[in-house]
């Protein structure tokens, strides 16, 4: 159903005629996500200001139609789909660092700036913001809001909630609020921003944010920790946090991921140790040279005497952003074992690592589907790929029952059924297994009384 044209023309007169659309070729663009799921919406919206949002919103209200707000598309759950169609708003063209204060560590941005490209800003200026989703190259800081997205440094740091201070956000009904503060303290108030930060869009339209920086570490050291045992490599995990060295850093790839980079490594690493390699752990400490110089050490000889095979310390920058680069690369490459992905981020606490581990064994040999797993273990948290073909009916159900039986398992351990992606569409049935109905009730209700007629994003999470 396409939006009556005087709907439109409003739109148009807010956001300016060349940044309202609704042809067909540029809304399917706006359709789908990394999920791979498509919903057509019935118009799509570039504001460039906080006004134009909040008259977008209150124009949404009066005529009651959805609106979605969406960043990048990276999303992995269907947080910005146009599911129940409506218009989606989509952000970046509010792409400004509007300030970076070193003097007091704290910067100021608008939701549409790249998170690779605000990373890149601070470190020329000394500073350092930890977040760094797996996407960091093409997401935006106003999607990681929306996910609290995490990444590899996590571990160390904390994830994207543990350095939002402060929000510029619009509600529902178009009111314009801010949350927050821009000191290093505040507690005046029931915690606003950490209500909305995470909320996959459900809440408000973040237009602005105000994020923590820290000084940037002064050396970091890269190492690849190679196994002839997956099992070896999570206890070595627990083993590690254990021994009080916090690395900002550990990622582990099981067998058949490396087999889906190995090209790659081999030309890395120069093809040693590749004859019964099974897990890899890419490790990275940073901190002052003498810091880095000794956890380093420490690591690698905790890393030999838990059954390593061998640890190789990147030479040098270059070899350590090309390690990277493989790990950051192996989400589009998995889709050279089949042409359809169902990618789960679980999280488990670290010490039950390694039963994860098996019960994935497990579930790969009933199943008989390719199953990959890497991600970052030294939260406990790890991306269960299962790879199939929807074209078959038996592939897909039984990709089904796998996510059932990993989600069931993983709460049996304590986990959660997402660390980073969230639960948009494709956990929505999982939803309650996890959180429970007084807890769902309470959310429900903070839901209204931000979005009254459930015109944000409607259709996610409950």
């Amino acid at each position: 159903m396409s939006l009556p044209p005087c709907i439109v023309k409003k739109l148009k007169k807010i956001a300016g005629k060349s940044h309202v659309s609704e042809n067909t070729e540029e809304l399917i663009c706006y359709s789908y996500d990394a999920t791979g799921r498509s919903y057509l919406p019935d118009a799509v919206v570039f504001p460039l200001s906080c006004y134009q949002v909040s008259e977008i919103l209150k124009l949404a209200y009066k005529e009651s139609f959805a609106v979605i707000p969406r960043g990048s598309g990276s999303g992995m759950t269907g947080g910005s789909l146009p599911v129940r169609g409506g218009v989606v708003m989509v952000l970046s063209r509010m792409n400004r660092i509007l300030e970076i204060d070193r003097d007091n560590f704290v910067a100021i941005v608008e939701p549409g700036v790249i998170t690779g490209d605000f990373h890149r800003a601070v470190e020329s200026q000394g500073l350092f913001y930890p977040p760094d989703p797996a996407s960091s190259s093409f997401c935006t800081l106003g999607g990681n809001i929306g996910e609290c997205a995490g990444g590899p440094r996590a571990v160390k740091y904390g994830v994207t909630r543990d350095y939002v201070l402060g929000l510029e956000a619009v509600t529902a009904t178009g009111q314009i609020i801010n949350t927050g503060v821009k000191t290093a303290k505040g507690v005046a108030g029931y915690d606003l921003t950490r209500l909305i930060v995470g909320s996959e869009g459900t809440l408000a339209v973040v237009t602005k944010i105000i994020l923590k920086l820290i000084p940037l570490p002064e050396k970091i050291k890269t190492m690849a920790v190679l196994f002839d045992s997956m099992e070896k490599a999570a206890e070595t995990v627990s083993v590690i946090i254990r021994k009080a060295v916090v690395p900002r850093c550990i990622e582990y790839m099981d067998k058949a991921s490396i087999r889906c980079v190995q090209n790659d490594f081999k030309s890395i690493l120069q093809g040693a140790y590749f004859k019964n390699l099974e897990a890899v752990l890419l490790i990275e400490v940073d901190g002052s040279i003498e810091t880095v110089k000794e956890d380093a050490a420490k690591l690698k000889k905790v890393c030999i005497e838990n059954g390593a095979v061998h640890a190789i310390l990147a030479k040098d920058v270059q070899q350590a952003s090309e390690l990277w680069k493989v790990r950051k690369s192996l989400s589009p490459a998995l889709f050279k074992l089949a042409p359809n992905k169902i990618n789960e981020d679980i999280v488990v606490p670290i010490n039950r690592i390694p039963d994860m581990v098996k019960k994935l064994e497990k579930i790969q040999k009933q199943t008989g589907l390719a199953m990959v797993s890497f991600g970052h273990a030294g939260d406990g948290n790890i991306h269960c790929n299962i790879m199939f073909d929807k074209r078959k009916n038996k592939e897909a159900t039984l990709a089904e029952k796998a996510v059932d039986e990993l989600f069931k398992y993983t709460l049996e351990l304590g986990g959660t059924i997402t660390g980073e992606h969230g639960v948009g569409i494709t956990k929505m049935k999982y939803f309650p297994l996890e959180t429970g109905q007084a807890e769902i009730d309470i959310m429900k209700r903070i839901k209204q009384v931000f979005d009254p007629k459930n015109n944000l994003n409607p259709g996610k999470i409950f």
